[in-house]
Formats: C-alpha cells, structure tokens, sequence
C-alpha cells in the first residue's frame, strides 16, 4: 500500500509536527520544498510506498536535481545512531534550510531527544544572529548544532560566534571539504567539532570523523569510490527506477550499497578520508589533480579565508588551475608565493596558474562550494598577480 504525499516549505512553522508524525507511520509523507508549493509547479507525484516519511530534493552538485525517498526506518537509525555517537538526547539549534538534509536532520534528531529545535533569524546567516539563537537554548542539558564550512569560517571571525561555539557539545560540520587549516582553529579555540560525511541518499552524515556510524558499511572500490551500506539508505530516487540501477547495488550477500561519486582512502587509523569528487578532478598536461589538497593548503596562507580551485579550458594544457579566493583586506598573496607553496607540496602541475578574488565563492545547497560557477567566474576573469 502507498502512502500520501504531502508539500511543505522547509520554513513552514508546522514542519516539526508533521515530521514527528511521518516519521511515526500516522501520517502523510512529506516533500520539504525550498518555497511555497503553490509556486512550485515540478512536483506532480502524490503518492510514494508505504514506508517513505520524507522526500528531499538533492542539490544537483552531481547533476540534475532528483527527489530522494527516505524511509522513517532511515531516518530514525541515522538520528538515533548520531546521538549515540555524540553523548546523548539534548538541544539543536538550527542554522541550515530544512529542505536539505543537514537541516531537516536538525528537527528530527531534536524530536528524537524530546525537543524542538531552535531555529536562527530567519536571512542571511550572520554570527550575531547564531549567538543570539544561541543564547535561546535551554541553559541545562547538552546542546547541538550543525553547519558547514562557510559558516564556521564566519563564526570562527567573530568573538561572538566563537564564544557561542564553545558553548555546544558537538557542533557537526559537513556539506563540503573541510580545510585542515580551519579545523586546527577550530580545535584551538576550544570549539567541539564533529566532522561529517554523507549524502541526501544517506539521510545526511553517517560517517563521523572518518569513522562510520553503528550500521553502516564503508569500502572503496577499485577506482577508490566511496561505496556505503547500511540501514541509513535510501529507498530510491522518486520517478527514477533508472537511476536507482546504476546508484545502488545489492551485493552477493544480500548487502545493498550506495555507490557515490566521491573518492576516498583510509588511513593508518582506518579512518576515512573524502579526496574529493571523481567529477572535480583537473586534468592538466596529463596530471590529474584533485583540488581538495590545494584548497587545503592555499587556506594556510595568511589572508586567504577560503579557496575553491576549477580547471577551466586551456588551448596548451587542456585545462589550466585556478584558484578563486575570498581574501581578508591585505588582499591576495602574490601569485609567485602561491605556486611555490603548491609546487614543493604537491607538485607543479596542482600549482594555480592565476588567482581570481571574490567577495564570497557561489555556493548551491546549504554552503557547497559550486564549482560550475566558480569555473565560470574563472573562466571569465583577468589573472591576479
């Protein structure tokens, strides 16, 4: 037997109730929409089977956007797993749009400590506003909070933001790469980060700094692609039996695995380690370049806040690297120091050919760096020496 389906705008103030109620089978599903449904005419589906609680729109960082059907089963081991993990039911504050999963993940592991999350003022994310929010949440018990990299970054340049860091038990860090550099901050000002990895198709995190959450499954294949299993899956994609073939595959004992787009590796702990995406890797001259580490290093430059690198066409090498940076008022490292940096790290085929500044990098879903349009702004820009 199917089950309805119901559209609801992350913001709408009754998401908390109708989730609980999804997610306990009593229900309707919901489809958490980025705006108002009425204005939103590319959802025709009505009904979803039986066990669906949520459907979400992925952000399209791997190609066109695609409705995931999450199980309440699904949801509810990724929530309870997370709070075994991080000590235990307490308080969230939420910061990211509830139509993505690191948002809606918020309410629910809230409803499954016993509380509502506590949302931010509602515009752009601004260090006050999350101190404020902060100060909100109840003064007893443990306190959660889960943002991204930009966020963090943005935190970390406010004595506020900081001081409210501090203040929670683990604050969940995922979305997109997430540089040494800023981890190392983090660390040092005393801020409890818990980094996360995982997908729309994954109900959001499942594995925790580097370390899988109880049930699920890790392995790499033979190209070094992420492949994850367990109780956290996802059903399937909405209207997409195609695309469920070639992303999700049941293996000789009966273990369905979710094959990703991210390349990984262990390390000597066996912890996990996200390379990048198969996708982003540059191929300059012949070499193969992942941008991850040269972000990672251009981000211990001083001055330099963020970092997204592209390849963009080039008539001699095929692509050429550039680094699109968010720098402070000094403004950019000269281009010479850049190359150097990443030619005796890395080699000189990851060294950045031109720098090109920003105000702030384009981002898509809930702060992912967009890498399309930040290869277009690259594209289109004068070198910065």
């Amino acid at each position: 037997m199917d089950r309805p389906l119901r559209d609801l705008a992350g913001d709408d103030p009754h998401l908390p109730e109708a989730l609980a109620v999804a997610l306990d089978g009593s229900g309707p599903a919901l489809r958490v929409l980025a705006r108002e449904p009425s204005v939103d005419s590319s959802h025709d589906e009505r009904r979803v089977p039986a066990g669906v609680a949520v459907v979400l729109r992925t952000s399209g960082s791997t190609g066109a956007p695609r409705d995931v059907l999450l199980s309440a089963a699904a949801l509810r081991a990724s929530g309870e797993a997370t709070l075994r993990r991080i000590g235990g039911p307490g308080s969230w504050l939420l910061v990211l749009p509830a139509d993505h999963v690191a948002g809606l993940q918020v309410i629910a592991r809230a409803a499954l400590s016993g509380t509502t999350a506590v949302t931010a003022q509602p515009g752009p994310f601004r260090a006050s506003s999350f101190a404020a929010a902060t100060a909100a949440l109840p003064a007893d018990g443990r306190r959660y909070t889960s943002i991204v990299p930009t966020q963090l970054v943005r935190l970390m340049d406010d004595e506020a933001g900081r001081a409210a860091l501090r203040s929670y038990d683990a604050v969940l860090l995922g979305g997109s790469g997430i540089p040494r550099a800023l981890l190392d901050d983090a660390f040092d000002a005393d801020v409890r980060v818990v980094t996360t990895y995982g997908s729309t198709e994954t109900c959001g995190g499942c594995v925790y700094d580097g370390v899988p959450l109880d049930g699920v499954r890790v392995r790499l294949d033979d190209e070094g692609r992420v492949l994850l299993a367990g109780r956290v899956l996802a059903d399937g994609y909405l209207g997409h039996p195609d695309v469920d073939e070639t992303t999700f595959a049941v293996d000789d004992e009966g273990a369905r695995w979710l094959r990703t787009s991210d390349l990984g590796r262990f390390d000597a702990a066996g912890r996990l380690e996200i390379l990048g995406r198969a996708d982003d890797v540059i191929i300059t001259g012949g070499v193969n370049v992942q941008p991850g580490p040269v972000e990672d290093l251009l981000v211990t430059l001083p001055f330099v806040r963020e970092a997204c690198v592209v390849g963009v066409p080039d008539d001699e090498w095929g692509q050429s690297v550039v680094a699109v940076l968010v720098v402070g008022p000094s403004g950019p490292p000269p281009l010479a120091e850049v190359r150097a940096l990443v030619t005796g790290r890395l080699g000189a085929a990851a060294a950045p050919r031109r720098l090109v500044v920003v105000s702030a990098l384009p981002t898509r879903g809930p702060g992912k760096p967009d890498r399309r349009a930040a290869a277009t702004l690259a594209s289109g820009s004068l070198p910065t020496d």
